[in-house]
């Protein structure tokens, strides 16, 4: 799709917050505090083996392709066919439908905390009905948001990040400093070092599941065509990004592990139990609940950046010809409608089941596991892209390149290995949760990726010519050309 001119662009810093408030989320960081000095070791490793791969080859890929839409089926596409980069923009949105009510669930939780009274406050926070209102309220909000036009996210998603999830970061991590200065208890335990026993498979688990915490950096090459000069500031934007999200997981994380002692730790309150305490400690009580305002903000920002996302990417693939009719309407600010109605439908059906339902508690975990392992096949083929187009589109204009082949094939080879390995370790049960036998878990896992697999590639083979929305000129593939 050729490039348009639009009445709103989207700053660098604007873009490098929406990379932060799509990619962090403060919810995890109680998950690892538990670990201890040897969470920097996997944060690090994840890091290297992950994000700098994808934040890299995002960038020269968004960068190649600054003057066409599409994102990942541009970049996939371009190296293996159209409909393996239609499977590829699929699988980035599929995955995210499922991840919603997790993280608004966190939402509910900071929500529950804007009361003075912690013990009441932790009751709520463990109330069904509660629950269920507040995640469905902050979907649809997000959703409806979505719907006022790009402008509205790219505001919202700014000030909501750093509301939300920079400042309280910031400020967690700057309490955990003045709490050791000043003499407080430090409850992390220091003796483990910072290098873990990798030998103990629970440990590689892990470090393969930190992967996850930073998906969604190439999600932003979706908005490139937004960004004043692209191919200079998006792979500024996106780098930028990149170092305020591995700073904020390892201080973030070891700050919460000085406040809780690790057997007191719990994944959904721990992160407002830890600002309490260290509220109390410092005899400022009173902001706890200005806090749990501002994650909640926060957790607004992450959705609304991954609800416009993901289904404008898929919405601008399927005008193409790739989507039936039905799913091409957009409403007078030119925003994916229907996609969107259709995704929140999905989201609160999910949301229902996991909120209302505690016997599906487990399938729900197996079901996420699912569209992780997915979202990594995804990944997997973007780093293999990149290795391709090199050689197929080697002279093609790469306004920000990464280097000689050589390099290339490092860093796309460090991506690649590194999601294959995240990919292998997600087929293990988890140690937390009962699934039942480890056959149970596995087949259902290899059925499950396989039937979502096969959606897009039935939608692409019943693809039709009138499809394709007549206002739409869509920019062949190089390949087309030849």
């Amino acid at each position: 799709m050729e490039t348009k001119s639009t009445s709103f662009k989207i700053s660098v810093t604007t873009l490098a917050i929406m990379n932060v408030t799509a990619v962090v989320s403060l919810r995890g960081l109680a998950a690892e505090s538990v670990y201890g000095l040897s969470s920097a070791f996997y944060y690090l490793f994840a890091a290297i083996v992950f994000l700098i791969p994808t934040a890299l080859i995002a960038a020269e890929l968004a960068a190649m392709f600054s003057d066409k839409e599409g994102g990942v089926f541009r970049w996939i596409g371009e190296a293996f066919g159209a409909r393996t980069g239609f499977v590829a923009i699929w699988l980035q949105w599929i995955q995210s439908t499922i991840w919603y009510p997790t993280v608004l669930t966190f939402g509910a939780v900071s929500i529950a905390f804007i009361g003075l009274n912690q013990q009441s406050d932790m009751a709520l926070a463990s109330n069904k009905l509660f629950t269920i209102i507040v995640v469905l309220a902050i979907y649809w909000t997000a959703t409806f948001i979505s719907l006022k036009g790009l402008n509205w996210v790219g505001k919202i998603s700014k000030w909501g990040g750093i509301i939300g999830t920079i400042i309280p970061a910031a400020l967690l991590i700057i309490m955990g400093i003045i709490y050791l200065a000043s003499g407080g208890h430090n409850n992390m335990d220091m003796s483990a070092g910072f290098f873990p026993d990798l030998k103990k498979f629970d440990n590689l688990v892990l470090a393969s599941s930190i992967f996850l915490f930073y998906a969604g950096m190439e999600m932003m090459g979706i908005h490139v065509m937004e960004v004043n000069n692209p191919t200079k500031n998006y792979p500024k934007a996106i780098i930028i990004g990149s170092l305020i999200t591995v700073s904020i997981f390892i201080l973030g994380t070891f700050s919460l592990g000085f406040i809780i002692p690790a057997k007191e730790v719990s994944l959904t309150q721990s992160l407002l139990i830890g600002f309490d305490r260290y509220f109390e400690y410092l005899h400022i009580s009173w902001a706890a609940p200005i806090i749990a305002i501002a994650l909640m903000f926060g957790v607004l920002a992450g959705v609304l950046t991954w609800v416009s996302g993901p289904s404008k990417g898929i919405f601008s693939v399927g005008k193409a010809g790739y989507l039936p009719p039905v799913f091409q309407k957009a409403n007078s600010n030119g925003v994916q409608r229907n996609i969107l109605l259709v995704q929140g439908g999905i989201v609160t059906l999910l949301s229902l089941l996991f909120v209302v339902m505690p016997s599906v508690q487990s399938f729900y975990q197996i079901l996420s596991q699912m569209t992780a392992s997915l979202y990594l096949i995804m990944y997997m083929m973007l780093f293999a892209a990149a290795i391709v187009l090199r050689y197929r589109l080697k002279d093609k204009n790469r306004p920000f390149r990464l280097g000689g082949n050589m390099t290339m094939w490092i860093i796309s080879g460090l991506g690649f290995c590194g999601s294959l390995l995240a990919f292998i370790l997600s087929f293990i049960p988890p140690a937390q949760i009962s699934t039942g036998s480890p056959k149970t878990w596995v087949t259902i896992l290899v059925v499950g990726c396989i039937v979502v697999l096969v959606i897009p590639l039935i939608i692409y083979a019943m693809r039709k010519p009138s499809w394709k929305n007549a206002d739409t000129e869509f920019a062949p593939f190089e390949w087309e050309k030849k």
